[in-house]
């Protein structure tokens, strides 16, 4: 992931569509059962179910179809769900693996008939995971994950392993309110956003 100065840490976006869904039928004639509620008031309609919400589970790519995650097709589970585009939402679980973006859909005037734009961060169900500190991967830099220098004033994530093709340069020790607040010894300055959003790295020796 690169870093141009101080950058917003970048999401990693796949396109979703929510199924629609469908509408209640009823014969010509007949009286709606939800009608016959005691006072004659309609009964109010269940909310609709949330189309990857927390805690459900999505096949592979490139559909990620949500399935139940005791299906042994499941590759990961939804650790949030919000509406929204991510780049203006709230920040995803340091432990996100991957985000899914969510198109919105609007299949008539009902709301059960809509799904808004929205995003899922994702946790895989199973190792290796992407977005674990020093792993090189995920939407997100975090602390202890490692840069090196891509070209002057930009860093890009890396595996500290030296596993990936560049090595590490440098990595990120603690994170801090601001710059002043780094420790001694501070060779770069990383934002990786959140509640501390300057990550203070040491240079790999």
């Amino acid at each position: 992931m690169r870093h141009p100065a101080l950058p917003t840490a970048l999401f990693v976006l796949a396109v979703l569509y929510a199924p629609v869904a469908l509408t209640d039928c009823h014969t010509p004639g007949r009286e709606d059962p939800g009608a016959a509620a005691a006072g004659g008031e309609r009964e109010t309609p269940p909310p609709a179910p949330v189309y990857l919400a927390r805690d459900a589970c999505a096949g592979p790519a490139p559909g990620h179809t949500q399935l139940d995650c005791a299906d042994p097709r499941a590759v990961a589970r939804v650790l949030a769900r919000y509406n929204g585009p991510p780049d203006s939402g709230p920040r995803c679980p340091a432990d996100t693996d991957f985000v899914l973006r969510l198109s919105a859909v609007n299949a008539g005037d009902s709301e059960d008939l809509s799904a808004p734009e929205g995003y899922a961060c994702m946790r895989g169900l199973h190792p290796p995971h992407p977005g674990d500190p020093g792993m090189g991967g995920g939407p997100l830099t975090v602390l202890g994950d490692c840069v090196y220098t891509e070209r002057p004033g930009v860093v890009k994530e890396t595996a500290c392993d030296g596993s990936h093709a560049h090595p590490p340069e440098y990595r990120i020790a603690t994170a801090a309110h601001t710059r002043d607040a780094c420790p001694d010894g501070t060779d770069l300055y990383v934002h990786i956003g959140g509640g501390t959003p300057i990550g203070c790295a040491r240079r790999l020796s």
